[in-house]
């Protein structure tokens, strides 16, 4: 039996549109949720203020440029033997108020640049619908929890269908779909935390997304279109039974939206609960059919922590990856923004999901978020990454020849210095990329590969055999 990594896996890196274009208004683009949140730091949450203030700093409003430097980023993509980039198309950019019946077309040429360049360097495009770029103009409806905004969506989700028919194959509908139940603004532009809301746009969601995965089957029986489940993976704090069945409530939080993309229905655990609280979905005729037709080809999620849990923890989440359970894993490390760093939970995570689903599996984020600093000779010596990255390919591997796990692709976050999407600094780093900016915006945008980008290279060249 052949060993390692299959031929044909989806080596590469993931951005997204918010936290990597800038030209926010370029265009014809129209303002989206990302557009308005503020830059924080640790510890500092980023603040929303509808509108843009002069007096504030936006830092999706120039990111790093990647619109101006989109062919320039890439073939430093090629160059490290990328065969997929994952990223995301801002649905403002294409329907500025979100509700439009026709398209810009010079955000479709945008994309129509970003696509043909990936196919020129034999690079899989991988693209994300909504990455947290939900159109601001769709507030007046109250955002996703009005029933409209699935059929904006929809409509959003065609046009990118038959453009890209034949050239994009993999698709994610939402980001993180799970987010909704712990940054409902950035999960789509929901500002109450009540649960009887964020539970009604996070049934929108989930029957838009079941309704495009009919949408693309229909245009083309080619396309493969997958979930992204923000990882939230727990070990109980003790073998005490009160701590394993807090384990489970916890998950259940945030597995019900994998099982609804996954198995077609909301699980009994779910409408139990909501039944409890008094909670009822906004369901018509013909939806839960479509839910159950509409699953997904694959599950894709973000992998960079676990959680310990007990039967002290709330359930109140908080925070996109950095939860509070109460109860810390004396077995790991952490990194400098405090997240567990846990690389046999990759492999334990690809299990748990694989046992659950029997769906092919992608991780699509992982990475590690540092301080990155230029060394006297010009260069970025960020060993911390490559240990990182390659103690997780190690456990990848693992899954994949151990325990048969059918794993299609890895693309770490990010390839190349991005905002970050939890504090909006720049000073928080995954790229194998330098990017020459700070978190005021100031710099030269200036590109410069750190001893990772050379590391990767070699990673990918050998198909995950190398990682020395």
């Amino acid at each position: 039996m052949k060993q390692g990594f299959p031929e044909d896996f989806l080596w590469g890196g993931a951005t997204a549109a918010n936290q990597s274009e800038g030209a926010y208004l370029k265009d014809g683009k129209g303002l989206s949720t990302a557009d308005v949140m503020t830059a924080g730091k640790h510890g500092i949450p980023r603040e929303i203020t509808k509108e843009i203030e002069n007096d504030k700093y936006y830092p999706s409003h120039q990111a790093i440029d990647h619109y101006h430097h989109v062919k320039e980023d890439i073939a430093l993509f090629a160059e490290m033997n990328f065969k997929c980039y994952r990223f995301s198309i801002n649905w403002s950019r294409l329907f500025p108020n979100g509700d439009e019946e026709v398209p810009n077309e010079k955000g479709l040429q945008y994309y129509d640049e970003v696509i043909d360049t990936c196919l020129q360097h034999k690079i899989e495009p991988l693209v994300t619908m909504s990455h947290f770029e939900t159109p601001l103009g769709l507030l007046k409806y109250g955002s996703w929890q009005n029933r409209k905004v699935v059929d904006f969506f929809l409509r959003y989700a065609e046009t990118l269908l038959k453009r890209y028919k034949g050239k994009v194959k993999y698709w994610i509908t939402f980001n993180e779909i799970n987010v909704m139940s712990t940054k409902p603004w950035m999960a789509g532009g929901i500002e109450s935390t009540d649960e009887s809301v964020t539970m009604a746009a996070a049934f929108h969601q989930l029957l838009a997304s079941a309704k495009t995965v009919q949408l693309a089957h229909d245009i083309d029986p080619d396309n493969k279109i997958g979930m992204m489940y923000a990882g939230h993976i727990a070990y109980p704090n003790s073998p005490d039974p009160e701590d394993m069945q807090a384990t489970v409530d916890f998950m259940h939080k945030m597995l019900f939206y994998c099982d609804v993309q996954c198995r077609g229905y909301y699980p009994a655990y779910k409408l139990k609960e909501l039944e409890r609280k008094g909670i009822e979905l906004p369901i018509h005729d013909g939806d839960l059919e479509d839910l159950r037709k509409g699953t997904v080809d694959f599950l894709s999620y973000s992998y960079y922590l676990t959680h310990v849990v007990g039967k002290e923890t709330s359930l109140d989440f908080q925070g996109l990856n950095g939860v509070k359970t109460g109860y810390t894993n004396p077995y790991l490390e952490k990194s400098d923004w405090g997240w567990a760093i846990d690389p046999k939970g990759l492999r334990y995570s690809l299990n748990y999901l694989y046992d659950r689903y029997q769906l092919p599996l992608m991780i699509v984020e992982n990475g590690l978020g540092a301080v990155d600093e230029i060394a006297e000779d010009g260069e970025i010596h960020d060993l911390y990454r490559i240990g990182y990255l390659r103690d997780h390919i190690i456990e990848m591997k693992k899954a994949i020849e151990i325990d048969g796990i059918p794993l299609m692709g890895y693309t770490s976050w990010g390839p190349i210095d991005i905002i970050s999407a939890s504090t909006g600094e720049m000073k928080k780093r995954y790229g194998f990329i330098y990017v020459d900016v700070d978190d005021h915006g100031n710099g030269s945008f200036r590109r410069i590969k750190k001893d990772s980008f050379y590391w990767y290279k070699k990673v990918l060249k050998s198909n995950g055999e190398n990682l020395e």
